[in-house]
């Protein structure tokens, strides 16, 4: 059950309108593309799926309509992230009702958690059910870091099986891994895209990837490589991926995902109120930045459709 924390997950946006109603064919669609382009896990409601802005309900109509459309061809990993850990245990057990296949949980907070606290709220929601689990430490939007000894404390917790970690001070991914192998026995994972190819590289386990949510044949090429090895090769494709790279951080990754799902036509959604849409000038500036690697990826997108289409 742990393999489905290994390789490329694919973090798709939660498509919804302005009153943040879920669009379940859209996201179906979404799902049915990362599935015929052969990710190896699927993020729903990650931080890219905008779970914070979503009810109970909504995401529980997200999970469903996942879970119908993947249909067990690509495991699905549900986010079941929020407040108080009651609530967040009773997403875990809703997630697993309705065929999630892993948990991904990051330490929301209003009040700063201290280092006791996370470990209780995780404690809480992985002793809810048997699914796997993986801590997700992503410390510029929680504003809540993760001690090696915590995370070492967590691991010994019978579900926790990965953790998905926040890009390294100073890039030094091996230090990074090596320090967190020498404590635990979790599959460890990064996001971050712009330096996912130096993850992989120096040896993680995972990519937890934005851009695989909207662009998965060109991300799980740069993964694969990646993951085997190949630094020739990981190094040319991720050359192409620059000038998007660029775009994410000047943006915000959420932000120019909403603009591709446009630029690739492939529905209407609505940034979840109060983040507001780029401006014309900036969405300009993205499909002129990428062109080239949309030129590729639209190709290979219609490819994918056809399969879908059968």
């Amino acid at each position: 059950m742990t393999s489905l924390f290994r390789g490329v997950s694919a973090f798709p946006i939660t498509p919804a309108n302005e009153d943040g109603r879920v669009d379940t064919d859209m996201l179906s669609h979404l799902v049915d593309r990362l599935c015929a382009a052969g990710v190896d896990s699927i993020g729903l409601l990650g931080s890219t799926g905008t779970y914070a802005y979503l009810t109970h309900d909504e995401r529980r109509r997200a999970v469903e309509a996942a879970v119908e459309c993947s249909s067990g061809r690509v495991p699905l990993v549900v986010g079941v992230g929020a407040l108080r850990s009651d609530l967040a245990r009773d997403l875990a057990r809703a997630a697993e009702r309705a065929g999630a296949d892993g948990l991904l949980m990051a330490p929301v907070s209003y009040t700063p958690l201290t280092q006791a606290d996370a470990f209780e709220h995780y404690r809480t929601v992985a002793e809810a059910t048997p699914l796997p689990f993986c801590v997700y430490n992503n410390p510029s939007t929680t504003h809540f870091t993760f001690s090696v000894d915590l995370l070492e404390q967590l691991s010994r917790l019978p579900t926790i099986k990965a953790v998905k970690m926040p890009l390294p001070a100073g890039g030094d991914f091996a230090k990074n891994l090596a320090e967190l192998r020498q404590r635990m026995d979790l599959i460890v994972g990064y996001s971050g895209d712009w330096l996912a190819a130096d993850a992989l590289l120096a040896g993680a386990d995972t990519w937890f990837s934005v851009v695989a949510g909207i662009l998965p044949v060109p991300s799980l090429a740069l993964g694969r490589a990646g993951l085997e090895g190949d630094r020739e090769t990981t190094e040319r494709l991720n050359d192409a991926f620059q000038p998007l790279w660029q775009t994410f951080k000047a943006h915000g990754s959420l932000r120019v995902m909403y603009v591709l799902i446009d630029v690739l036509g492939l529905g209407k959604a609505e940034l979840p109120r109060p983040l507001l849409s780029l401006s014309d000038v900036d969405r300009q500036v993205i499909a002129d930045a990428v062109e080239p690697l949309l030129d590729r990826a639209m190709r290979e997108e219609r490819d994918l459709d056809s399969i879908i289409a059968g």
